[in-house]
């Protein structure tokens, strides 16, 4: 076999990005079709370091990024959400749908990741988010997500407020950009194999396969 299980899947993804949900839950399908044993590591990626602190609405912020009109906004965001429903997740777009700063997010979840349950609280997130339209601008909120899945709301108040992780999330972002990842989602499998995008969930099932099935 040319790997060693679990199989090691790193996701370079940010919690704003809506096709990292969509290919996440591709992926779990995938991977649950298959029952192939592996572990999960969420890999920090800034869509926009630039972001301030009280967000932006979706459109201005599609409109003047990607130079996405109304309607075409309108469009994708229709896609995506019944993307989202064929794959058991519920996206919340509306007028008050806001892109927010996620440097903070990603801090929390290396510090979640100290705890075992970094996977647990980037779910969380990417629900908050895009589902709950949660402020994840807010360290607050951000504290909430993690005391509801268990963790302690105090101390992650604590991480956010010293930026203690800080550093380790550079680092992380730099060694991914040095891989020459530029985009998300990016998932790589056995350190390996970059797949990225949203593939499918029979694209991922086919690629999971031919990687654990592969001669040595």
């Amino acid at each position: 076999m040319a790997v060693q299980l679990p199989l090691r899947i790193d996701i370079v993804s940010d919690v704003m990005c809506p096709w990292c949900a969509i290919g996440y839950n591709q992926l779990a399908q995938a991977l649950k079709a298959t029952g192939i044993a592996h572990e999960i590591h969420w890999q920090p990626f800034e869509l926009n370091p630039d972001m301030p602190p009280e967000g932006r609405d979706r459109f201005s912020y599609l409109e003047e990024k990607y130079g996405s009109d109304r309607a075409k906004s309108d469009d994708t965001h229709a896609r995506m959400t019944a993307l989202g429903a064929d794959l058991g997740f519920t996206f919340n777009f509306g007028e008050e749908f806001r892109v927010h700063n996620t440097f903070n997010s990603h801090q929390l979840l290396h510090w979640a990741g100290t705890h075992g349950r970094q996977h647990d609280l980037k779910l969380a997130l990417l629900a908050a988010h895009f589902t709950d339209r949660r402020n994840l601008s807010d360290t607050d909120v951000l504290a909430d997500v993690a005391g509801e899945i268990g963790l302690d709301r105090t101390e992650a108040l604590a991480v956010l407020a010293d930026q203690r992780h800080a550093n380790d999330v550079r680092t992380a972002q730099a060694f991914w950009a040095k891989q020459g990842i530029q985009g998300v989602p990016a998932m790589i499998f056995d350190r390996k194999y970059l797949v990225t995008g949203a593939q499918g969930v029979e694209n991922y099932t086919s690629i999971l396969k031919q990687i654990v099935e592969e001669p040595a």
